[in-house]
């Protein structure tokens, strides 16, 4: 603990704290009221330091670190609008259960509502979107001001790891003056070793997170819904735990189910058996073909991105269970019959120690086949069309990314066009992936911030996916590529503006004009012109041949490559 003065000795146990309860990365943003959070973050040994100088790219940056580790990571700024600047990540990471930490600095009670400068309301400023907040107040740093800012800190971080979902929290610092490391004489006046000190082996109090797993009723209602159903699809979206790779395997060969597995689910890649995985879902969806309905259909993860699986599961409304470990209501059909709020490989584990083999396996059974055979159909297809297209298509891009990544590479994608077009383009590979994507609020705020900060925190080659309109809104994060060293690849696919509003009805309903202006909104700006103001490399790809010898340029820091594609 730092008993400089009031302030820093405060803000260090908090820091003590943080660190010992497993806090490995705080985001600072520079100001002047957040001083003392700044630095006792900044010293403390554990916790690795990044500063940015804008908090919307902080705030991203943290969530992306948060996505790609599963460990809350604390994001530091200023009073006043700065803490304002953060509410687009905390939004994401509300919906998405990302871990953050966010540790505002406040004006004391006595200089709000007066007129003193710099001087926001920031009390629940974020509103229902955090787990949980605290005006962590002003005290001495006594016995019990030194406890209370520790129990403070491990309280925030058990929160935000998950009690019982993961996301945000929010603490509220009003620090007065001295705000620098001034020291004052006589300003500590605890004396139990507990408050001075902490526990030497760990945080002040520990949180141990016990297994959830299902009762046996629930188990024995699951499996006598399998054993009753003669067709069972098995839909993966968005979820982070590669450990439900085997045990979803397992549960697919042993149901003769099909996976329709998101890139986000962790399913569609990877070193387990991807006999049951089905790529073609949009494509196949549309069909309309009732021999393709199942009477079962098994959710694990968030939905997938694509709209017609969700109108197409919604037209056949078959019975549905829902497995969901974050305790949220990811049932935008609103027709689940069962939604079973437990760890997912957990509960495979039961369902798989509990059901009876199947009799038939995959190869003779019949509605196995007819997916089998529609994925094959549809697969050929798409690459055909590519085949034939003259300027690259964004879908064989993302095909192709696919098969240049090695194990252990991380893909940040972004929202709108770019992660519908990953979805329906990427095939099912041994490379050993994790797909990530800020599909909470589905914005395309902080892509690049996110990527940047699930490489700096992990340490793994990473490859960001965005279109070019994405790549321009938050171009600003480009400041924050010096403090990443792993390689960052960012690939730029550009369109020429918002393609995706071309499949909208807007585009044969607007006036030429008005839907160019309004809604395509070509920017006219350099991609080019952008990397080389943030001193990043760049480069430009118009073939698959061009984007492989970049990708493979591309072997250390961060560098953009360009890649011009059908709008």
């Amino acid at each position: 603990m730092d008993a400089t003065n009031i302030n820093m000795a405060l803000c260090s146990a908090f820091a003590e704290e943080l660190e010992r309860s497993g806090t490995e990365l705080a985001v600072i943003s520079p100001g002047s009221r957040s001083t003392p959070l700044a630095l006792a973050l900044f010293r403390q040994p554990g916790i690795d330091t990044v500063v940015a100088l804008d908090e919307r790219s902080a705030s991203f940056f943290a969530l992306g670190a948060a996505q790609a580790s599963g460990k809350p990571v604390a994001v530091v700024c200023t009073s006043g609008t700065a803490a304002a600047n953060f509410h687009p990540a905390v939004a994401e990471a509300d919906l998405s259960a990302a871990p953050l930490l966010l540790l505002t600095a406040d004006r004391p009670p006595e200089l709000r509502q007066i007129g003193a400068g710099q001087t926001i309301d920031q009390i629940k400023l974020f509103g229902d979107s955090v787990r949980w907040f605290s005006e962590v107040g002003n005290h001495d740093a006594d016995d019990a001001g030194l406890l209370h800012f520790r129990s403070i800190a491990c309280r925030a971080f058990a929160t935000a790891k998950g009690d019982p979902r993961p996301g945000p929290v929010h603490l509220n610092f009003p620090l007065r003056d001295p705000l620098a490391p001034i020291p004052v004489e006589g300003a500590v006046t605890a004396t139990s070793p507990l408050a001075l000190e902490g526990r030497r082996d760990g945080p002040l109090s520990r949180v141990e997170d016990t297994a959830c797993t299902a009762d046996r009723q629930t188990v024995g209602r699951l499996v006598s819904m399998i054993q009753a159903a003669e067709k069972i699809l098995i839909v993966a979206g968005r979820q982070l735990d590669p450990s439900l790779r085997q045990p979803l395997a397992r549960l697919a060969n042993t149901c003769n189910a099909p996976v329709l597995a998101e890139p986000t689910s962790q399913f569609r890649v990877g070193p387990h058996d991807r006999g049951a995985v089905v790529t073609s879902y949009e494509a196949i969806s549309r069909r309309r073909d009732k021999k393709l309905a199942p009477d079962l259909i098994i959710r694990v993860g968030e939905f997938p991105t694509s709209k017609q699986l969700r109108l197409w599961m919604t037209e056949v409304a078959p019975a549905q269970v829902v497995i969901d470990p974050g305790y949220d209501w990811y049932e935008p059909t609103r027709t689940a019959d069962l939604i079973v709020r437990c760890e997912a490989a957990s509960l495979l584990h039961q369902i798989e120690n509990t059901a009876e083999q199947r009799i038939d396996g995959p190869a003779g059974n019949g509605f196995w086949n007819r997916w089998m055979e529609a994925e094959r159909e549809e697969r050929s297809s798409l690459e055909k069309s590519w085949n034939s297209a003259g300027k690259l298509q964004a879908g064989e891009v993302h095909y192709a990314l696919a098969g240049l990544h090695g194990d252990g590479d991380l893909i940040y994608t972004a929202s709108s066009l770019a992660i519908r077009d990953q979805e329906q383009s990427v095939p099912a590979l041994e490379t050993d992936l994790t797909f990530l994507a800020n599909r909470g609020a589905n914005g395309i705020d902080g892509l690049l911030a996110s990527g940047l900060g699930a490489a700096r925190h992990t340490g793994r080659p990473t490859t960001i996916v965005t279109g070019d309109l994405g790549f321009f809104h938050d171009a600003g994060s480009l400041a924050l590529a010096a403090s990443v060293s792993s390689p960052v690849r960012i690939i730029v696919l550009n369109n020429g503006g918002g393609a995706i509003f071309d499949r909208l009805p807007q585009r044969d309903s607007m006036e030429a004009e008005e839907f160019d202006v309004l809604m395509r909104t070509p920017s006219g700006l350099s991609v080019e012109a952008a990397a080389r103001l943030y001193q990043v490399a760049y480069s430009r790809a118009e073939t698959l041949a061009s984007l492989e010898q970049a990708f493979a340029n591309a072997s250390a820091g961060v560098s953009v490559v360009e890649v011009p594609v059908a709008g």
